[in-house]
């Protein structure tokens, strides 16, 4: 069973959903530049059988605080602070971590900083020490400017068209994706659920886009899932993934780009094999 809560950390309200709340084990779930945990009610609910698995938002998405100070709080050493008072508030001790794109880039940050030794199997997913430049580009022009619609069915097409290379939703699963990341503004308008000034990550703190220091610091297990058509963790960078820092195992998602949507049993069932090594 799924439950829907809130909790203030360094002085900030996040919102968070839990599944599995009595198993002693726990997953932290971190979600991607632009979305929000709700993105893995599939995968949570497929390991809350084993698992107590906690998909917060990040501040500025979903149902979490938009942060007063944007320049500073929007990067990934805030986001990592955050997490660390988040896991450290629910009595949280050892931990596994899945983390799609940014939340892959705060689990390498706690992993090999804070939470190390705490963090005992991670999986990043599309995400790697180093990111594309096209794809940056793309983050870039998009991510500040999110669109705007006048109806919901307008929005969830558009959702459908970026997020093509999540691979395949089912039409309840595409709905569901709109519905928990939308947000009606005051001229009635509706626009995807986040703070366009996220964007801050990377014009304000480009710094820390370059993770390969942390890569070799770290000292848990890694699993890296590519989507085979990814331009944002691309062959090259995965390859030396392989071969330095954790040395971890890369599996290709076929027919998948950025990044996969960990909704099918064949990911699930990676993950699900990891976690239990």
């Amino acid at each position: 069973m799924m439950t829907s809560n809130y909790i203030t950390v360094l002085d900030r309200e996040l919102h968070y959903t839990e599944w599995g709340a009595a198993n002693r084990d726990t997953v932290i779930m971190w979600h991607g530049l632009a979305r929000t945990g709700r993105d893995f009610d599939d995968i949570a609910q497929a390991l809350s059988d084993r698992y107590r698995v906690i998909c917060p938002d990040t501040i500025g998405r979903g149902l979490s605080q938009w942060s007063p100070a944007p320049e500073r709080e929007y990067s990934v050493s805030f986001y990592t602070r955050l997490a660390v008072a988040l896991v450290d508030a629910l009595g949280v001790g050892a931990l596994r971590w899945l983390g799609t794109s940014m939340g892959a880039m705060i689990g390498t940050a706690a992993a090999a900083g804070p939470l190390k030794g705490r963090i005992s199997h991670m999986v990043l997913n599309d995400m790697g020490p180093k990111i594309g430049e096209a794809a940056l580009a793309r983050i870039r022009a998009y991510a500040g400017n999110p669109a705007q619609f006048d109806r919901v069915s307008e929005l969830e097409a558009y959702f459908r068209t970026i997020y093509q290379p999540y691979g395949h939703l089912t039409d309840a699963q595409w709905r569901r994706l709109t519905e928990t990341s939308v947000r009606r503004m005051p001229d009635g308008k509706v626009t995807p659920h986040y703070d366009p000034r996220i964007v801050m990550m990377f014009t304000h703190h480009e710094d820390e886009l370059d993770q390969w220091a942390l890569w070799d610091a770290l000292e848990c297990k890694v699993l890296c899932l590519r989507g085979a058509e990814s331009d944002l963790l691309l062959p090259q960078t995965a390859a030396e993934m392989e071969r330095r820092g954790p040395r971890c195992r890369v599996v290709i998602i076929p027919g998948v780009g950025h990044a996969p949507a960990l909704n099918v049993p064949e990911q699930i069932g990676l993950v699900a094999e990891f976690f239990a090594s």
